[in-house]
């Protein structure tokens, strides 16, 4: 594997009166024959007095650790021996949540992993809230001078590298090793996370004409950035298109192997916002919108992402009406995460419980009598608005039961409509039809927990063979985890950035007609949706 730190075995003859060259002179001579590839090399100035007394200390023979930033080698360290092991970590930097992995680079073997909340959830839900955070100051004194860095994006820095760092630490410790001895990072996120984590302004980003200050960061080291590795340790950022359409998603092109294949095939990525690629190896178009948080349970207000306690399957009986649920590890239910949400209102509709438009309908006005009874028993009045009973307050881990408020059905309306609204605009670009689609890639949480029956039922999600789907998991840090330990991979991101049309949704009339017939379920065109049973007022 060409992983992102190479170990070189170093033998250089010792200084001598014929021989006066400096050590890092030598040292260099040396590594650049080894290596035979006539790219330069390059050591860190901060190291170079450690390096060279190391060298000098190890009878100028032993490893020599040079880290590839492909169009040039740097050396990171020297030792006396070979280590054992070469770990870097991988990191998908989320909105909500980090993850990450410890990878053996020889091998690519996973050591450990970890997750942890982002703590910048504190200043802000969303990453639009945090960018305002991140720039109020500025906002505020209307302050131009080019040096002034606001105390809120130091503060949104500081606050993701010590999650990073936490996250190391835990990598670390259950692998048996110290942070320091972790030699590199590859890192994968949306464009403003990636902003705040380099302490770049995000201003422009959420402003016409939404330009990042930076789409691909290249390679910087772990001590530029306050991080607890070994400090030489290169960090490669996964690079990004724009302000809507980051390296999190060159991570699941990558993943799938989307730009590898002859078959034109869509990637899916649902969080913050859903991100949808589609092509082959000859061309990729992709776009991005809003249509994740109700599907994140960021709309709904006993939603909740997906964890102990969250609701994740409901089912209702198509004719005994009987209501039943699932919880992540079995845990009392506190809230309901996106997948059970799908679940329960396309079970609503097959039940007749809410209309095509997703409105809980009056009980009172039931001619079923079980159905009736099962309405009665389940929507209540809340706030002067109808809503659904999912968990008595009995059952729940709370002292409130957990309902679905017409709100929240009008929240996920809009989502789905804004889905298929996204996926039918974007192969309306190129001329092709949902049938004309070898695989479609849902990936993320999205894409483990969903039903595709149940997002198809509601109009989310195109009516095809269910085989067309394939849950790819966390392609984010799956995408930084090939990009760590293949330099293939990491060519291959800027091959994919080269390749990429991308579609601006926000001033699409395309997108707002489509969308707007999205909104009923499944269609306002019911013949789009063959498998699904179409529900009119009077049937």
């Amino acid at each position: 594997m060409s992983s992102f730190v190479r170990s070189l075995a170093i033998v250089a003859d010792p200084p001598s009166l014929a021989d006066n060259s400096g050590d890092l002179d030598r040292l260099r001579r040396v590594v650049r024959e080894t290596l035979a590839d006539g790219l330069p090399v390059d050591f860190p100035l901060t190291h170079v007095g450690a390096l060279c007394r190391r060298f000098r200390k190890a009878g100028f023979q032993g490893t020599a650790l040079v880290n590839d930033l492909g169009d040039r080698w740097v050396v990171a360290d020297f030792m006396g021996e070979a280590p054992d092991l070469l770990a870097g970590v991988a990191l998908d930097l989320g909105t909500t949540h980090l993850e990450a992995t410890l990878i053996d680079m020889g091998n690519g073997r996973v050591l450990a992993r970890a997750d942890r909340v982002n703590d910048q959830i504190e200043y802000g839900v969303d990453i639009l809230s945090r960018i305002h955070f991140a720039t109020a100051a500025r906002r505020l004194e209307k302050n131009l001078d080019p040096d002034f860095v606001d105390p809120g994006l130091v503060t949104l820095q500081r606050v993701v590298r010590d999650c990073i760092n936490a996250l190391l630490a835990d990598l670390a410790a259950a692998a048996g090793l110290e942070p320091e001895n972790v030699r590199a990072l590859a890192v994968s996120g949306n464009t403003t996370m990636v902003h705040f984590f380099l302490g770049l302004d995000p201003y422009h980003l959420c402003r016409e004409p939404y330009i990042p200050m930076i789409n691909q960061p290249g390679i910087v080291t772990a001590k530029e950035l306050g991080l607890s590795l070994h400090p030489a340790a290169p960090i490669w950022i996964m690079p990004s298109i724009g302000s809507y359409f980051g390296g999190d998603l060159i991570s699941g092109i990558l993943a799938s192997g989307l730009s590898e294949g002859d078959e034109t095939r869509m990637l899916i990525d649902v969080g913050t916002n859903a991100e949808v690629v589609v092509g082959n190896r000859e061309w990729l178009i992709a776009c991005a919108g809003a249509a994740g948080p109700a599907l994140e349970g960021g709309v709904a207000r006993m939603g909740m992402r997906a964890g102990p306690g969250a609701i994740d399957r409901v089912n209702i009986h198509p004719v005994s009406l009987e209501f039943t649920y699932t919880t992540i590890a079995n845990a009392p239910a506190v809230g309901i995460c996106g997948s059970g949400l799908i679940d329960l209102v396309a079970a609503l509709y097959l039940s007749r419980v809410i209309d095509i438009q997703g409105r809980l309908r009056d009980p009172a006005l039931e001619k079923n009598g079980e159905r009736a009874a099962f309405m009665a028993a389940r929507i209540v009045e809340n706030e002067g608005q109808r809503a659904f009973v999912i968990v008595p307050a009995t059952e729940a881990a709370g002292d409130e039961p957990i309902l679905l408020e017409q709100l929240d059905l009008d929240a996920l309306m809009r989502s789905k409509a804004a889905m298929y609204a996204i996926l039918t605009t974007l192969l309306g670009q190129v001329g092709l039809e949902f049938d004309d689609l070898h695989e479609i890639c849902v990936a993320g949480a999205f894409g483990g927990h969903i039903d595709p029956l149940r997002a198809v039922t509601l109009g989310m999600l195109p009516d095809l063979d269910l085989s067309v789907y394939r849950a790819i998991g966390n392609s984010s840090l799956h995408g930084a985890e090939l990009a760590l330990c293949d330099q293939a991979s990491r060519q291959a991101c800027s091959r994919i950035v080269a390749q990429i049309t991308y579609v601006e949704l926000n001033v699409n009339q395309e997108f707002m007609i489509r969308f707007s017939g999205s909104r009923f379920i499944p269609h306002t065109d019911p013949s789009l949706f063959p498998s699904v049973p179409f529900y009119n007022d009077n049937s």
